[in-house]
């Protein structure tokens, strides 16, 4: 009897800390996973901002897939995701014009008041239904030099400006020379009306902003065109995924039902639930949740929680003075309860740099004493996160009428026991951990699906991504 063909497709998977090439096998069986290239990234800072590498991430990235089409030159697809809001705006030949900021910049801080005198936040979120995020595209158009925006800043327009492109949609153009914009990375802007799934004519018309600088919206599936000569690559079709990770990450939560909450817990923790229809209550515009676009027109009904990037600067600090990160947890988990608390949600956590002495002075606001070791810092930004989880979660229910009785953790959190214990404490539900790698595989199974693959519905494809991904369970209490 002959074994059912396996198909290959690759991921881009770009994150805010590093990024990725991997190949996704699928058959029957399941969907493999092989990585092909991992390489850093971060912001980097010039002439007094931070910005992306770009040039370094599309060299990394064409290093990666070259390496993919050796050894699988029969791959069907390529498929691309990364964080969101950060666009490059490019000339009519599609080349930079400026380096793309990073959201962690804090250019918007100075425009931020005009917009809502321009249109209110109340408004705002009527129309988009985004939690208010200093760093929401929408600011960051507001506060960028070379786009005119009349009604809320001096500033110009420089002729060269043609398009304006998300990450991935840039990424997706130096591969194939089209234009778009997948609509799940597209809807994290704050331009995209959340009931029409559009972009908002009211919104670009308050920042000053022209509709025509937006491209064409995509969905999830639909084919971008494929690679241009050149490049030292086939002509393999790239496909659009939910180029937003966590949209990609949401597609590998492997869960049934309705009644599931997931936590996308990586650099920042993404704490929702997946609804068919947007919540633009005001009670749901005070809580500051978001409607963001999913696959297959669902919304991801959300609040941006701080993540491990509290531990990742805090370790960057220590460097060699402190454990090794599972030494660290270790140490952490020895620790009594009740210890001190913040709140990740702070803006001043976003910026890099000084983490250890931020929290420190965020704990000693509280009359609370710092945590002075590595362990103990590492037990209070973990604590903290696992709180910060179980109010989303309970205010998740209270605003959608919705009963969580389970938690998927996915993403890199899924692999920090700790955390996932703490986390089933603190929320009083199973936290069920994994997949680690729910991006990729989500990337993976919306191609494989626009290629017959996969199945079409969604509990389907989460079906197929449970058969091989590890699941760890925790139970409240069961420290």
């Amino acid at each position: 009897m002959s074994r059912p063909v396996e198909q290959v497709f690759a991921a881009v998977d770009l994150g805010a800390s590093s990024g990725r090439v991997m190949a996704g096998i699928v058959g029957a069986q399941g969907i493999r996973l092989e990585e092909v290239h991992r390489f850093g990234n971060g912001p980097v800072r010039r002439d007094g901002h931070l910005h992306w590498d770009i040039e370094a991430l599309w060299t990394e990235t064409l290093v990666g897939l070259r390496k993919l089409v050796r050894r699988w030159p029969e791959v069907v697809s390529i498929g691309i995701d990364t964080w969101a809001v950060d666009y490059g705006l490019v000339d009519a030949e599609g080349d930079l014009v400026g380096d793309p900021f990073c959201y962690r910049d804090s250019r918007t801080d100075a425009v931020i008041d005009a917009v809502h005198a321009a249109i209110s936040r109340d408004r705002l979120y009527q129309i988009n239904g985004l939690q208010f995020l200093p760093f929401n595209t929408v600011y960051q158009l507001a506060a960028d030099d070379l786009l005119r925006s009349s009604s809320v800043s001096p500033s110009r327009t420089s002729s060269e400006v043609e398009t304006l492109l998300l990450i991935p949609d840039l990424l997706a153009h130096r591969l194939t020379g089209r234009r778009v914009a997948e609509i799940t990375n597209a809807s994290t802007t704050g331009l995209l009306d959340a009931r029409t799934r559009s972009w908002s004519h009211e919104v670009l018309e308050a920042i000053g902003v022209d509709k025509g600088l937006l491209p064409p919206l995509v969905e999830p599936g639909a084919t971008i065109g494929t690679v241009q000569p050149g490049l030292g690559l086939p002509e393999i079709p790239v496909v659009a995924v939910g180029s937003h990770d966590t949209a990609s990450a949401v597609v590998g939560v492997p869960a049934s039902g309705d009644d599931w909450a997931y936590v996308s817990s990586g650099t920042w923790s993404l704490v929702g639930v997946e609804l068919t229809e947007p919540v633009l209550s005001p009670a749901s515009c005070a809580a500051n949740f978001t409607n963001e676009g999913g696959v297959d027109a669902t919304i991801r009904y959300l609040r941006n929680v701080g993540g491990l990037w509290l531990l990742e600067q805090c370790r960057e600090e220590w460097g060699d003075n402190a454990p090794d990160l599972a030494e660290l947890l270790r140490e952490a988990e020895d620790l009594d309860a009740g210890g001190p608390s913040v709140d990740v949600d702070d803006p001043a956590f976003i910026a890099p740099g000084s983490m250890p002495s931020r929290i420190a002075a965020a704990v000693t606001a509280t009359g609370r004493t710092a945590p002075d070791t590595p362990a103990a810092m590492t037990r209070c930004i973990l604590d903290s996160l696992a709180a910060a989880y179980a109010r989303t979660v309970a205010r998740t229910e209270g605003l959608t009428g919705r009963a969580v009785r389970t938690v998927h953790v996915v993403g890199g959190g899924a692999q920090n026991a700790l955390l996932c214990q703490l986390t089933a404490d603190a929320t009083g539900r199973a936290v069920l951990a994994g997949p680690v790698e729910a991006t990729a595989l989500g990337n993976i199974a919306v191609q494989a699906r626009a290629a017959g693959a996969a199945p079409l519905e969604l509990a389907g494809m989460r079906e197929l991504i449970g058969r091989s991904a590890g699941i760890t369970r925790y139970q409240p209490g069961s420290r």
